[in-house]
């Protein structure tokens, strides 16, 4: 359904698409930060621990986004039917 011309359905898949290539590169950061770890490479373990971190609140923050989008958060949007 279009709002606003956006394209809510296109717009809602596009950002679940974003969080599974996330999702994939935040598997990636906790292998290498484990064999970080194992490598007794602390600073580099702990650089990578913080990225993997901000990562997942970028995650967070698009599972907000999508949650207005559905209307499962807590905006006061509306949506009119328009025929």
């Amino acid at each position: 359904m279009c709002d606003n011309g956006v394209n809510v359905s296109q717009l809602k898949l596009s950002l679940e698409q974003s969080d599974d290539a996330m999702a994939t590169v935040q598997k990636s950061l906790d292998q290498l930060h484990h064999l970080a770890e194992h490598g007794k490479k602390a600073e580099v373990a702990a650089a990578i621990a913080q990225a993997s971190v901000l990562l997942r609140e970028a995650r967070g923050k698009l599972d907000l986004a999508v949650e207005e989008l559905t209307g499962a958060g807590s905006s006061k949007s509306t949506v009119e039917l328009v025929s």
